[in-house]
């Protein structure tokens, strides 16, 4: 009953089945792989047999069983029969594996022309698409007698006709093949006739009347004879016919044709009516004797019915629609008798030509409704097939897919064709495919067809997050409070659902301090979420990560800054004079000065910046207001006028410092000043206290320094002498050239980066005018000043430590002389007339 599949397709059902239990994905692929190379290198179908006429829902096979696979695996994969052909003869129960009939199946009427009848059919599985081909044998079974077209046939024989003479009969139809077919004739007994069995060359008997004895009109006008057709069945089955046999008075010329057999090419789908061929048929005799009339005899009922026969000309024209691909010739036996019942025959063979009447059938047999943008290159997306009818050239096809499209045919069997992905898909590019298949013919006049599959691209988390920008800026005034929103991130994600949704937060460990800055996780709003000052904190950056929902979940991260902007709420901070001063004059001013001549100068900054930090002087009160000016941007402190005899010895100055914020804020500093004439004096009225500090000092340098101290002293003593006598009137000059200079002063303006004004640092040259009983103090230049390592102080430091420098150029005096210059200088530095 069943032919069992191979060993190629027993071994893919078995590696499905391996493939199914283990689950995996990979495995899956692997085994569609090794499926392809199964059919690809000629696997073998599974074949069944069932007799015709059975009842419906019959029961065909066990596909599960023959398989080997559970009936389970069936249906989880969906599996499902399809017959070749419009008509779907089987039908397969996914629940138990098998395959049974849908009606009743009759062999004469599914293959009415073929000695064997196979039905083909396919099974379908999917996840992932296979296919499996099978065919089934209707065997023939003994239902269908012998039948003659005709249940009397009239032979008129004239009595003349000599022995051995042969007489052909209609023969009977018998619709079983086989041993079920015809197999026999016979004829009851009679003393004149008897029949012979015959076999043409396309296997089908006939069968002749065969002259054993002379007939003698005399003696029989009319013989009736019956002849029985049985065919070869169990038990048999027989048909029976009359022979009515007319004896003719003798007629010596029989119809002569011009060719036995006449062969004719006719296209497909001739109209009709057209002329097929015309036979002729020559009587030599006279009158009715010689009059010829033309009919078929030995010819099917499905070809009289195609075909018209003349009986006057002989012409036979075409009364029907011929199809190639139904019958692909016709045989006639054209019977020719003359009025004395004289006959003559011929055979007619009709070859039907294939004309391009059918264009190519695209079947889509199984599509995936969607397919993974991830999914590599060469991905099964659908499996179809394409046939066409005609045959030669004309059935030849070619298919293609129109478009630009990452796909393509690629054949598998027969007439099969799997669409492949032939690249990677991106479906944030294109969510949706309709993949136009086209088949076309190879006919003259080319025939094609065309079918659209439709494929979704489902999404796959293959794109991160994307900013708007790589860095925001965020602004936020000082002293905000807190939870204060300064702004927004944003990032767009070109996935699809739960992939396209973005969550913020701000980038940290765990343990981490927790930033001043947070953000939304649902909007990317940025809060500050405290306080923030600006003399502390100028910016902040921290890094927010974007990430999506996808699996796994894809990041971008983006840099926020938030800048504090400045608030005016620091005074500004005087670092000279020090506020912590007890010195009552701080500054020594020589009585007869001119206008404009340099006392000091009032440092201050403001830990604020910009205009906030932006610092103004005044002078708020003075012991003689009109005797001192301040520079308003510099805080230089200079003789207003000429220093008289008559100003007090003692003068108190307070400036007022201002900054320029909304609203501003000020401090003020306290000059203590003292008019002298002379350097002695000045000495001796800074005080006994101011003394013995200087002494103190002195004296600790100089145990500290040892040796060297009482070089520099001896030197000081050997170049005295020298420089008196050599440098007097340089000096003179040098100390006129030096009264005459023009101070420097600060610039108006301070920049941003520099909280307000630093102090500078003069260094002075103490010169000793010859002759003159009081050696006098002498500004000559200001040298630029020298702050410790470390840069000028910066905003909110208060740095009073100044130091000085010598800006003696050494290259123009002696190291030697240098050296002792230098000693001299900070001498008189320790006494503390030389510091700011």
């Amino acid at each position: 009953m069943v032919g069992a599949p191979q060993e190629g397709g027993w071994l893919f059902w078995r590696l499905l089945a391996c493939g199914r239990r283990s689950g995996g994905r990979q495995r899956q692929v692997l085994l569609f792989l090794v499926c392809v190379c199964v059919w690809q290198s000629g696997a073998e179908r599974l074949r069944y047999s069932v007799a015709e006429e059975m009842e419906r829902d019959s029961f065909v096979g066990n596909i599960a069983e023959e398989l080997g696979v559970a009936p389970s695996q069936l249906s989880a994969r969906k599996a499902r029969v399809v017959s070749e052909g419009k008509e779907q003869l089987f039908r397969l129960d996914p629940s138990s594996g098998v395959l049974t009939v849908k009606e009743s199946l009759d062999r004469e009427e599914i293959c009415p022309q073929s000695a064997t009848c196979t039905l083909y059919f396919k099974i379908f599985l999917e996840n992932p698409l296979q296919l499996m081909r099978g065919e089934v044998e209707v065997r023939d079974v003994n239902d269908n007698s012998p039948v003659f077209p005709v249940k009397e046939m009239v032979l008129e024989i004239p009595e003349t006709t000599l022995t051995g003479s042969r007489f052909p009969l209609e023969n009977a139809r018998d619709r079983d093949v086989g041993i079920n077919g015809l197999q026999n004739y016979s004829l009851e007994a009679n003393p004149h006739f008897s029949v012979v069995l015959g076999t043409k060359k396309d296997g089908e008997k006939y069968v002749e009347l065969v002259l054993d004895r002379q007939l003698d009109r005399e003696e029989h006008r009319e013989l009736n004879l019956l002849l029985t057709a049985t065919d070869g069945g169990s038990p048999p089955r027989s048909g029976t016919a009359r022979i009515r046999i007319v004896v003719l008075d003798a007629n010596d010329n029989t119809p002569v044709y011009d060719r036995d057999i006449y062969e004719v090419r006719v296209d497909e789908n001739s109209p009709s009516g057209q002329l097929v061929v015309r036979v002729l048929a020559a009587d030599p005799d006279e009158g009715s004797n010689g009059k010829v009339r033309y009919a078929f005899t030995q010819t099917p009922e499905e070809t009289r019915q195609l075909f018209d026969l003349d009986p006057e000309t002989g012409e036979i024209r075409i009364s029907g629609n011929l199809d190639f691909e139904e019958v692909k010739s016709h045989e006639m036996v054209v019977k020719a008798t003359d009025g004395g019942g004289l006959s003559a025959h011929c055979k007619v063979q009709v070859e039907v030509l294939d004309v391009n009447d059918n264009a190519p059938e695209i079947a889509v047999t199984s599509v995936s409704a969607s397919i993974a943008e991830d999914a590599p290159p060469r991905s099964v997306v659908a499996l179809l097939s394409v046939r066409d009818r005609d045959s030669g050239e004309n059935g030849r096809t070619e298919c293609w897919i129109d478009g630009d499209l990452p796909f393509s045919l690629t054949p598998t069997f027969e007439n099969y064709y799997e669409v492949r992905t032939t690249a990677a898909l991106d479906r944030e590019r294109r969510a949706e495919y309709n993949i136009s298949v086209r088949a076309r013919d190879w006919g003259r006049r080319r025939l094609s067809s065309r079918e659209v599959i439709s494929v979704q691209i489902s999404d796959v988390n293959d794109n991160p997050p994307e900013f708007s920008r790589e860095v925001y800026t965020l602004w936020v005034v000082e002293n905000n409070s807190p939870m204060v929103r300064v702004g927004s991130v944003s990032a767009r994600d070109a996935d699809a659902g739960s992939n396209a949704r973005v969550t913020y937060r701000v980038s940290g460990e765990e343990g981490e301090e927790r930033p001043c800055v947070s953000v939304n996780s649902a909007s990317g709003e940025v809060y500050v979420v405290r306080a923030l000052d600006y003399e502390e904190v100028r910016a902040l950056e921290v890094s927010v990560v974007a990430a999506d929902g996808g699996s796994p979940s894809l990041s971008a991260q983006a840099v926020v800054r938030v800048v504090v902007r400045d608030e005016n709420d620091n005074a500004p901070v005087v670092l000279h004079p020090s506020p912590e001063s007890r010195v009552w004059w701080g500054e020594v001013v020589p009585r007869g000065s001119p206008s404009g001549y340099l006392v000091g100068k009032v440092v201050a900054v403001d830990a604020d910046a910009g205009q906030n930090a932006w610092l103004s002087y005044e002078v708020w009160k003075a012991t003689e207001p009109g005797l001192f000016r301040v520079g308003l941007h510099s805080g230089e402190v200079r003789t207003a006028r000429a220093v008289s005899e008559r100003d007090a010895s003692r003068q108190r100055l307070v400036v007022l410092v201002r900054d320029r914020g909304q609203p501003p804020r000020s401090a003020t500093a306290t000059l203590g000043i003292a008019l002298v004439d002379g350097f002695s004096d000045a000495r001796w009225r800074g005080g006994e206290d101011e003394a013995a500090e200087a002494a103190a000092g002195s004296e600790s340098e100089s145990d500290s320094e040892g040796p060297l101290t009482l070089y520099l002293i001896a030197s000081l003593a050997c170049v005295s002498a020298l420089l008196v006598a050599t440098g007097v009137a340089a000096v003179v000059a040098k100390v006129r050239g030096a009264r005459a200079e023009s101070l420097p002063t600060f610039p108006a303006a301070v920049s941003e980066s520099t909280a307000g004004s630093l102090p500078r640092s003069y260094v002075y040259d103490i010169c000793f005018a010859g002759g003159s009983v009081n050696s006098e103090f002498r500004f000559l230049r200001p040298l630029l000043p020298c702050f410790p390592a470390g840069l000028p102080p910066g905003p909110g430091e208060q740095r009073s430590s100044v130091c000085s420098q010598e800006a003696t150029n050494l290259g123009e005096e002696g190291d030697w002389a240098a050296q002792v210059r230098q000693r001299v200088c900070d001498e008189v530095m320790a006494l503390g007339w030389g510091s700011l």
